[in-house]
C-alpha cells in the first residue's frame, strides 16, 4: 500500500471530521475524511478544481436539503 502525504484543510477546525487530501504520483489527487481513513476518493486536479468551483458558486445548495 502506497503511504501518501496527507493535508488536512485549513477550514477543519476539530480532529474529527477534516477532510485530507494527497497528491498522488501519478498526479492524482486522493481524498479522505479524517474520521474515515481507509476510504479514500480518486480523482485528477481538473475535476476537483471544478467541484471546488460549482460548491463555491452554489451549483449544488439544492442537493443539500
Amino acid at each position: 500500500m502506497t503511504a501518501y502525504d496527507w493535508q488536512k484543510s485549513s477550514y477543519s477546525t476539530e480532529a474529527a471530521n477534516c477532510l485530507d487530501l494527497a497528491a498522488a504520483p501519478d498526479g492524482a489527487v486522493k481524498l479522505r475524511e479524517s474520521d474515515e481513513p481507509d476510504t479514500v476518493l480518486t480523482t485528477t486536479p481538473g475535476r476537483l478544481r471544478a467541484l471546488l468551483l460549482g460548491v463555491k458558486t452554489g451549483e449544488f445548495d439544492d442537493l443539500a436539503q
